[in-house]
């Protein structure tokens, strides 16, 4: 359903991401942009890479350097790791809410319906190669269209990332009920 259905809301409610764009940093400031992104997971992917890619400020340093330096505000392939693994590990059924992805001026949210599940704890959730599947056809789906690997090191690989940029380490707050990361603008 979710991989090959083009209405996939029609059986499963929740299966969209909900994208928000904030003009400040609280949810009650002006909304800039807002998207509910939906249909075939590929589609959905691909939609809020494109939406992400869309808001994501790129900086041009040349005065201090005798190279240029280009620096965008999030990691894409930090950014992709994090929303790939809240489609890939949420739940499906115990849950209408969508993913949500909040941009605001100085953070990116991203919350995903369900917590942790089967192997993975709020304790070792995070630890690479720790890992577990809700969704196993839907995670090997994943792997075979490229979108994921199953390795267990998409957090690892985020952090990472978000560090060589000069972003601060993301934020996780794992509860029973969802998955929640902040992840804070460039330095």
């Amino acid at each position: 359903m979710l991989v090959l259905s083009h209405r996939t809301r029609d059986f499963l409610p929740g299966a969209y991401v909900q994208f928000l764009q904030v003009d400040g940093t609280e949810l009650a400031d002006p909304i800039i942009d807002d998207s509910d992104i939906d249909g075939p997971i590929a589609d959905v992917i691909r939609g809020l890479d494109q939406k992400i890619e869309s808001h994501n400020r790129t900086s041009v340093e040349f005065h201090t350097s005798t190279l240029e330096q280009r620096r965008s505000t999030y990691p894409m392939a930090a950014i992709q790791q994090l929303v790939r693994n809240a489609i890939m590990h949420r739940t499906y059924e115990a849950s209408n809410a969508p993913v949500r992805v909040t941009w605001y001026r100085d953070r990116l949210e991203i919350t995903s319906p369900g917590g942790p599940f089967g192997a993975v704890t709020s304790q070792n959730f995070g630890k690479p190669g720790v890992t577990d599947y809700r969704n196993p056809a839907l995670a090997e789906s994943l792997k075979v269209l490229g979108f994921v690997q199953k390795f267990g090191a998409g957090i690892a690989t985020a952090r990472r990332l978000l560090e060589e940029n000069g972003n601060p380490p993301p934020i996780f707050i794992v509860d029973e009920s969802n998955v929640h990361v902040t992840i804070g603008a460039a330095r």
